[in-house]
């Protein structure tokens, strides 16, 4: 266990799987622990790598305007395992990239399985190991004891079980001759903390016509074992609306040490606030705005608020079982744990959303490892990329308070300058794509 040029990883998801390839295939020892199927879990029915708990969609295969495409091409240029099998396993889904869930998890499963230089050992690992060089990708279902076992070592707020999350929208489809930059009562010691806080405001027939949106709206289900119930300071908008009209009112959507410079006469009859997600600003949250309503209805319902009217969404709202660290505070731009440089953390505990983003975090991770076994550190892929996005957003982009799992999406990546309008936004993905493209073939090479 302790031979030190042989990688352990713990888990055969997405992101167990494409790091164990990657390093594999740079000449390094693997040894892929999967505690399944001896030790299931409510959402696995298979002991198969890579098994597609949810969807069977990889989503937009669109490289030159849609970011989830981008990172598709990115996983192919490095000789990824996970695209080059849901490829061979595809399904026609329009511009998406939907696989035959069944065959591409036996596909994987197969190719681990007889590569040369990868060992299955299976069972539950139940603590962080003292020793050797490790990878933990055990998702958002990580089992109970390796869950106390990280929480030891991290300490008892940096790992979640629940994502409580409110929507979080692109700053540039913000209507600012309606919305206005204010904290509370003028709150801070600088202009920006005085500034920190968006704000959108609501006339009582606005406010009421939101409650009943929102009532009215339909809302998704717990599945069996993903909840106990909600925590406090976590409720979804739609159990306090359900508590009484004027709740929200009195909640986060209070407009108490608030003035309006639009209309600085009228005293808004409620305030929906906003607040930064990310260091580049590109990215706010709708605070308090946590919510079970389906992704449909949020579109509809978040868009009756004055300023978000064409609010283009970087991720909706939602509650639902998922273990994942406060990688911002955790872990370093090699994705290893501070505290314990030996091990490094890949997949959705690291805060990333969806199978492409978990297995592109694994790509790195098992790059990472295999460099680091070597004897040399390799740089993370530049930010311009859709992985150093990634990556940066989760090891320091975002803000580490409000840290909550992300899709890749345009509004990690550095800015880019191109026209306006929907014409332009179609020029500025573009931009976006063919900046990142020619910095990862650099990256690679």
């Amino acid at each position: 266990m302790n031979d030190t040029q042989e990688l352990h990883i713990i888990g055969g998801g997405m992101a167990g799987s494409e790091a164990a390839w990657q390093a594999a295939e740079a000449g390094i020892r693997v040894v892929l622990h999967e505690m399944r199927p001896q030790t299931g879990t409510f959402a696995h029915h298979t002991g198969d790598f890579a098994e597609m708990v949810c969807s069977n969609s990889f989503r937009s295969d669109d490289d030159e305007q849609n970011a989830v495409g981008l990172l598709h091409w990115e996983m192919r240029a490095a000789r990824g395992l996970l695209m080059a099998m849901a490829d061979t396993h595809s399904l026609p889904a329009g511009g998406a990239l939907a696989v035959d869930r069944e065959a591409f998890a036996r596909a994987v499963t197969d190719r681990l399985r007889a590569h040369p230089n990868i060992c299955v050992e299976p069972g539950e690992i139940t603590a962080l190991p003292d020793e050797g060089h490790w990878i933990i990708a055990t998702g958002p279902l990580t089992s109970e004891a390796l869950a106390r076992s990280i929480q030891s070592v991290t300490g008892a707020e940096a790992l979640a079980f629940f994502d409580a999350i409110a929507p979080i929208l692109h700053f540039d489809t913000i209507d600012l001759s309606k919305a206005w930059f204010q904290s509370r009562y003028d709150k801070g010691e600088t202009e920006e903390q005085q500034k920190a806080y968006l704000n959108c405001p609501m006339d009582r027939d606005q406010y009421e016509a939101f409650i009943d949106a929102i009532l009215a709206a339909p809302k998704t289900e717990f599945h069996e074992g993903e909840t106990a119930g909600y925590f406090d300071g976590c409720l979804p908008i739609e159990v306090m609306a359900e508590r009484g009209r004027e709740t929200l009112r009195h909640g986060p959507m209070k407009p108490v040490g608030l003035t309006n410079p639009h209309q600085p006469q009228v005293k808004p009859y409620a305030v929906v606030q906003l607040r930064r997600d990310n260091a580049l600003g590109t990215l706010y949250n709708i605070v308090g705005f946590q919510t079970k309503m389906k992704y449909g209805a949020q579109t509809e319902v978040f868009r009756m608020i004055p300023g978000l009217e064409n609010a283009a969404f970087a991720r909706l709202g939602g509650i639902h079982r998922n273990t994942f660290l406060n990688s911002p505070t955790l872990l370093d731009d090699q994705m290893r744990l501070r505290a314990r440089p030996h091990i490094r953390f890949a997949g959705q505990i690291t805060g990333v959303e969806g199978y492409v983003e978990s297995a592109a975090m694994g790509l790195l991770a098992g790059r990472m490892a295999a460099a680091g076994i070597k004897g040399a550190d390799l740089p993370p892929p530049p930010r311009e990329t859709a992985m150093g996005a990634l990556l940066h957003h989760i090891t320091g982009g975002a803000e580490a308070k409000t840290f909550q799992p992300m899709n890749v999406n345009f509004g990690l990546f550095p800015p880019i300058e191109a026209r306006g309008g929907r014409r332009g936004r179609k020029d500025r993905y573009k931009a976006y794509t063919d900046r990142a493209k020619a910095a990862f073939q650099a990256w690679l090479g």
